[in-house]
């Protein structure tokens, strides 16, 4: 599966958006999701997953009660809607795929990877 992640830009502290991720081949329904980011000079860190069904999410605490993952898989689809951005969440945000189904916080756990979003979040 090849994964196409978008809707990246600048934005200042306390605005919102919203990134997808677009994957291809007839299978999304099967993949747990995931996002990731990095930020210069970090290590690539945890954002949140979601199940192959929407029906489990998980979320980093930094980011808990902000970042909203959702996907429709007829869309072959997978959104992060990121409101209260802070300048500490200025990053490349990834996508990955889990054939395994759920997801998981460990980078890991997934097989397929898109290529990043720039996120910027200025004070």
């Amino acid at each position: 599966v090849q994964l196409q992640a978008s809707g990246g830009g600048l934005v200042q502290a306390g605005g919102s958006l919203r990134l997808s991720c677009a994957a291809s081949g007839r299978t999304f329904s099967i993949y747990g999701m995931g996002w990731f980011r990095q930020a210069p000079g970090k290590e690539r860190e945890f954002v949140g997953r979601i199940s192959w069904s929407g029906g489990t999410t998980d979320y980093a605490d930094s980011v808990k009660g902000r970042f909203t993952i959702s996907r429709v898989n007829a869309e072959n689809t997978v959104y992060l809607q990121m409101n209260s951005l802070k300048p500490e969440d200025t990053a490349v945000y990834y996508c990955a795929a889990d054939p395994g189904g759920w997801g998981s916080s460990a980078a890991s756990t997934y097989t397929y990877w898109g290529q990043g979003t720039q996120v910027t979040v200025s004070s």
